[in-house]
């Protein structure tokens, strides 16, 4: 059951988002602001936790997670280092998430032959 609440929830997550820019004027850098902005003010709020605990990957993995991720980061990190944790605590809760896709978008590039985007 774990993995088809996560197929659904982050289903509907990215169902919802490909509306947004269907039938909006907005720019995909702009949605993805929105979403992470989003995912973070839902961490705060206390609604996104059990989101993640029903859906586990299907909450966590879409942009709104990494909203939520930066906000537990900085909120941990300013439990522990006081004003500096505002600074500190978004770096250290998604370095391993970054570097992760830095490393192995790297790797990609290896293997297959990117060209640009002809318009």
């Amino acid at each position: 059951m774990d993995y088809f609440n996560a197929f659904w929830v982050g289903g509907l997550i990215c169902a919802l988002v490909q509306i947004l820019l269907e039938k909006t004027t907005l720019l995909p850098g702009r949605v993805m602001v929105i979403l992470v902005s989003l995912g973070a003010i839902l961490g705060w709020l206390g609604l996104y936790q059990p989101l993640i605990d029903f859906a586990g990957a299907g909450a966590s993995v879409p942009l709104l997670g990494f909203g939520n991720a930066l906000w537990k980061g900085v909120k941990e990190a300013v439990d522990k280092e006081g004003v500096l944790g505002l600074f500190l605590g978004g770096f250290k809760a998604s370095a391993i998430g970054i570097s992760a896709a830095l490393i192995f978008s790297y790797l990609a590039s290896f293997l297959f032959k990117p060209k640009m985007k002809d318009e």
